[in-house]
């Protein structure tokens, strides 16, 4: 599969009546995801950005621009070989990048904290909509990307605007499947208890995932 870049997020003022942000925050973001990222992931974190716009609009929710695009930039930054000798999850990873992005833009610690916890929380089904509506739309978008979650709250029209301009390209599927196996095969024991088991359960034929149930069962207590 061609990951060459047709075009940069960047390059695009609109999208499905969503401005996309040019400030410099938002663009060094997008920098950052293109140089670190394949660009299938870098895609889906842009559709995830027109997505989450169009759910808060919806909701009426007043969620910042620059720290909506840089969550979705960076939610998935912990995949990158930057990361290749971490232990933790790869959310875990994905939100101090992001906060130490906006740090270096000097964004304030409330933007900070609220971003932090969007990345950190938004493969965590059932958590983000109650931490904040950032966080909440963020996940929303990132599970519609990826298995078409309430794919019919968006209008034929929105949803034909974001494949214009940001394509599910052939492929895309076991494409970004593979890009999280890639970034989590050297951590299986930080998969537990989350998506990205399913991942490597099915990506690595020798992975053994944890069981909740086992773990209790087998811990070294002893009961009376």
């Amino acid at each position: 599969m061609n990951l060459a870049y047709r075009s940069s997020p960047a390059d695009k003022d609109e999208v499905a009546g969503v401005r996309i942000p040019r400030t410099p925050v938002a663009i060094d973001a997008a920098d950052a995801a293109r140089a670190s990222l394949p660009r299938v992931v870098v895609d889906h974190a842009s559709r995830v950005f027109v997505l989450a716009s169009l759910a808060a609009r919806r909701a009426d929710y007043a969620c910042d621009a620059d720290a909506l695009y840089v969550a979705a930039m960076y939610a998935n930054m912990g995949l990158s070989a930057a990361y290749c000798r971490s232990s933790a999850r790869y959310e875990l990873d994905s939100a101090d990048a992001a906060s130490a992005h906006l740090s270096r833009h000097r964004a304030p610690e409330g933007m900070r904290d609220e971003v932090w916890r969007a990345v950190a929380l938004h493969t965590t089904p059932g958590v983000p909509a109650r931490i904040s509506p950032l966080a909440g739309v963020l996940a929303s978008a990132v599970s519609t990307d990826l298995m078409a979650t309430d794919l019919d709250a968006y209008t034929a029209a929105e949803r034909d605007a974001l494949l214009a301009a940001y394509p599910r390209v052939s492929g895309f599927r076991q494409a970004m499947l593979e890009a999280i196996a890639r970034g989590v095969a050297h951590r299986p024991r930080s998969t537990f208890g989350t998506w990205s088991a399913d991942v490597l359960e099915r990506a690595d034929p020798d992975f053994q995932r944890s069981n909740f149930c086992g773990l209790v069962l087998g811990a070294a207590w002893h009961d009376e």
